[in-house]
């Protein structure tokens, strides 16, 4: 899709036709906007996306597995303005030129990604990771969803992933993967599984070029 803009220029004002790639918000994990999540924002980027990743904790970095102090920060966190934020992030990305715009995250960011989904219009579409954000109203649903989720995951269970699969109303792909929470994080060696996270990947990438209209 393009779009005819108007610019300065030496000679006075000119016109062209101006085109956008289609944007994501990658929504970070309980540690915040670290080095891992910013290597996901570039490789979006790499992928031909505009991304950001809204930083929810506003400068604080938890050091990967400081655990006790990830969870406080996290419980800390008003989930309420951090799906403002994720909007926020949603209408930059529109103001940039992206007419199609996708959500997705990790752990914290995966609950926080299907929150959006719930309270953010006009999403292209949802991809959270191992994530659960409780009780919501699924009917406000109104992008199609790809979620991914690991067998050996107390917290967030592939029960209450198929829980949210019975109750939207969109489609809803729901990947289970034998593996522990936080299987794509590659900072995390005790926990990554490389086989499925580049599957996941995989599924991700083409079901997302798929909604934004960029296979």
């Amino acid at each position: 899709m393009t779009q005819t803009v108007k610019f300065p220029s030496s000679i006075g004002e000119s016109s062209g036709a101006f085109a956008a790639p289609a944007g994501v918000v990658v929504v970070q994990e309980w540690w915040g906007v670290n080095d891992q999540i910013k290597s996901l924002v570039k490789r979006w980027a790499d992928a031909g996306f505009l991304a950001i990743a809204p930083d929810l904790y506003h400068g604080k970095v938890v050091p990967i597995g400081q655990s006790d102090e990830a969870q406080q920060a996290m419980s800390s966190l008003d989930f309420g303005k951090a799906v403002q934020e994720i909007a926020g992030a949603v209408e930059l990305l529109r103001a940039r030129g992206c007419e199609k715009i996708a959500v997705t995250g990790y752990c914290m960011g995966g609950a926080l990604s299907l929150a959006a989904a719930v309270n953010v219009r006009g999403l292209a579409c949802v991809v959270p990771y191992y994530g659960l954000p409780g009780d919501l109203d699924w009917s406000k649903v109104d992008a199609p969803v790809q979620a991914h989720f690991a067998t050996k995951d107390e917290w967030a269970t592939v029960a209450g992933a198929e829980e949210i699969k019975a109750a939207v109303t969109v489609p809803m792909e729901l990947h289970v993967y034998e593996a522990q929470h936080a299987f794509c994080n590659d900072r995390r060696p005790e926990v990554y599984d490389a086989e499925a996270a580049n599957l996941s990947w995989e599924r991700t990438l083409a079901f997302v070029r798929k909604h934004t209209h960029t296979a």
